[in-house]
């Protein structure tokens, strides 16, 4: 039954490596990399090669002995064998030497080495089947090919979506434009980016609109809008107008670079469970080799010495050489970093970057999450979203409020500008004073007009109407009268709400609002987006503060991280389990404290972080305990002889091969 199984198995080998080597199509070939090429040609060779020699018969070498001379077809039989396992082999057995050079002896190709050989040497001495040794080298190559397509697939698949690093700057000189690398770009250049092309440096647009695919960097296929006076980052690709855009950082400071650095650095950082697999692969391999040493050795003595029976040290050790081929702990060591690699590419594909599989390993363990609020589970944007008790048309009052704070730089009189929309006529207005804490007093078209909270009109004597919303209130009056107020307040974004929501089902107990504002302001906003607790009128070091006794009440397995996007936030971010930074519109100095950077500012994207990680986490518990598993009962059907070299060959490749797959899944991360 094994040969027929060998059998169907080398001509499936042969098919598929003479399909894929020989007629694969010109993409495929640019796929792979030359390495991975030549060794599917060897595959090929020998693959083919075994099963042409399994079609000649054994009676056909011995017929070679009548015509030539005695042992004739036996030593034709040895050398082809030879030849074909040192066409698959002979790279392994060289790494193997070198590794007992090196002093790294118990590695899978001291293993594989040793068992095929073992295997080689029996075959010579009972002059039986050399297909064995053959054939496990051979699988084990196909599925170590197979390990090294599947991680530069999945390296290819993250190069594509991170393909970001531009390749040149066109920078306007004197009126001509020079095409030069993005690094010879200083601060305050002039760049021009035509529509096609990548934006190359951070920087600020002065002349020009477009729409830019922010998708490489955000995960959003939906295009943003640039305008004259927006900031844009690099690695954005302009789709429609040409940009003239003033930079405003070296291109080793820009985002598309410290994207780049963070995803090449990311497999810098370990997570517990790769560390485990490495420091137990340092024993189990050591450990294996004695076991199957014994298994050589003992058996042996013990039925010739002690038992009186045949010591048949031929079965023992082609028992021994089958316990080490299984033992091969090449599905761990392979798959869980492969797994650990493919989330944190995965999770960048959607605009999320984690800075190493530590940082992944630990989100899985999240249970409680603290928001800072301005900026990121608000908009950071004052805005008006309400008018109450207005005696006056809307609009009217919105530019009588627009023009007595035009000469303004507060984000409250932008704010006021911003809602009336129209062209003012600074003109209009005349003999504008700022009362410092109280708001503005201004002539308008000769009518006298006050702005501001209600100080301002106490200090006037004009009665007016308190307001049962949260927010800045604008108060205004006109020629002495009271006309209504306007309620100004930093908007909530779209997903927040269901981000907290989002949170609870993915397992997060607790969540938390650390803020600087007014209680009344920060506690409406937690009401609102349903946030556990809420933390108001906080400076930097309050917000320490209360991130370490947040530390101290949760359980020392669990973990805590804070998000935030200001530069007040770097101590915070330090300090928390795990800091998420918003990055597009966050601080340097955020994103440089953070372990996780969120691309878009979209808070629902640290749920799908969390759910990244769990999968990932998931996956590489299947792996280990499928490994571990199959091996365990692999290894003691071979320790008493039920178990072959075929067995051994899908307990070591096999397996290997299914966990490859299963972690491939890291990458697929689209739906969570």
């Amino acid at each position: 039954m094994g040969e027929i199984i060998i059998d169907i198995l080398l001509w499936a080998s042969a098919a598929a490596a003479f399909v894929f080597g020989i007629i694969d199509s010109k993409r495929e070939r640019r796929r792979m990399t030359k390495k991975q090429g030549k060794m599917l040609r060897r595959i090929a060779i020998a693959a083919t090669g075994a099963a042409i020699l399994q079609l000649i018969s054994a009676e056909a070498f011995s017929d070679m002995d009548r015509y030539l001379f005695p042992s004739a077809g036996r030593w034709l039989r040895l050398v082809l064998y030879l030849t074909d396992y040192v066409v698959i082999g002979y790279d392994i057995v060289k790494k193997a030497v070198r590794g007992i050079g090196n002093g790294r002896i118990f590695d899978e190709n001291f293993l594989m080495t040793v068992a095929t050989l073992g295997a080689l040497s029996l075959a010579i001495y009972e002059n039986g089947d050399y297909l064995e040794a053959v054939a496990v080298m051979l699988f084990y190559q196909i599925g170590e090919w197979f390990q090294s397509y599947a991680v530069g697939k999945s390296r290819r698949s993250i190069g594509e979506m991170m393909d970001i690093r531009p390749d040149l700057a066109n920078i306007e000189c004197g009126g001509s434009i020079e095409v030069v690398a993005p690094d010879k770009v200083k601060i305050g250049d002039t760049i021009i980016v035509r529509p096609g092309e990548k934006i190359p440096i951070d920087g600020i647009v002065t002349k020009g609109e477009s729409s830019l695919d922010t998708s490489a960097l955000t995960g959003e296929s939906l295009p943003r809008s640039a305008t004259v006076g927006d900031e844009v980052i690099s690695g954005c690709i302009n789709l429609s107008g040409v940009l003239k855009i003033k930079t405003t950082k070296n291109f080793g400071e820009s985002t598309v670079s410290k994207i780049l650095d963070l995803v090449e650095n990311a497999s810098s950082r370990k997570s517990k469970s790769e560390n485990f697999i490495s420091e137990f692969a340092k024993i189990y391999t050591p450990a294996v080799c004695a076991c199957a040493l014994a298994l050589a050795a003992l058996p042996p003595v013990v039925r010739g010495t002690f038992l009186g029976l045949p010591a048949e040290w031929d079965v023992w050790l082609y028992r021994a050489l089958t316990f080490l081929v299984i033992s091969c702990p090449c599905a761990l060591v392979i798959s869980i970093p492969l797994s650990f690699f493919a989330g944190i590419g995965g999770a960048s594909r959607e605009g999320i970057l984690v800075k190493g599989s530590n940082f992944l390993e630990a989100l899985s363990k999240v249970r409680c999450v603290v928001f800072d609020k301005t900026g990121t589970l608000t908009r950071g944007v004052f805005e008006v979203n309400a008018i109450h008790h207005s005696k006056l048309e809307e609009q009217r009052l919105l530019e009588y409020a627009a023009l007595a704070e035009s000469a303004s730089p507060h984000p409250i009189s932008k704010s006021l500008r911003r809602a009336y929309g129209g062209e003012l006529d600074t003109r209009r207005v005349t003999d504008i004073r700022e009362i410092s804490g109280c708001g503005v007093i201004a002539k308008v078209d000769g009518n006298d007009v006050a702005a501001g909270n209600d100080k301002l009109m106490k200090s006037l004597g004009v009665p007016f109407i308190g307001c049962h919303k949260t927010g800045t209130i604008v108060h205004m009056a006109v020629g002495g009268e009271y006309m209504g107020h306007i309620v100004i307040s930093d908007m909530i974004k779209p997903t927040s709400r269901a981000a907290i929501d989002g949170l609870t089902s993915a397992g997060v107990r607790k969540t938390v609002m650390l803020t600087g504002d007014a209680a009344s302001a920060a506690k409406q906003t937690a009401e609102t987006l349903g946030v556990d607790e809420v933390y108001s009128e906080l400076l930097p070091a309050d917000k320490v503060e209360r991130v370490e006794e947040l530390l101290d009440t949760i359980n020392g397995k669990e973990k805590l991280a804070f998000v935030g996007d200001g530069i007040n936030d770097a101590p915070v971010l330090s300090r928390a389990d795990i800091g998420i930074a918003m990055g597009a519109m966050g601080s340097d100095a955020a994103i440089e404290a953070a372990d996780v950077v969120l691309m878009d500012d979209d808070p629902l994207k640290i749920v799908k972080a969390i759910k990244i990680s769990v999968k990932c986490l998931k996956i590489v518990q299947q792996n280990i305990v499928i490994a571990l598993g199959i091996k365990l009962v692999c290894l003691l059907l071979g320790a008493v002889g039920a178990a072959g070299m075929y067995l051994a060959v899908f307990a070591d490749v096999g397996v290997m091969i299914i966990a490859v797959l299963n972690a491939i899944r890291c990458l697929f991360v689209k739906k969570l």
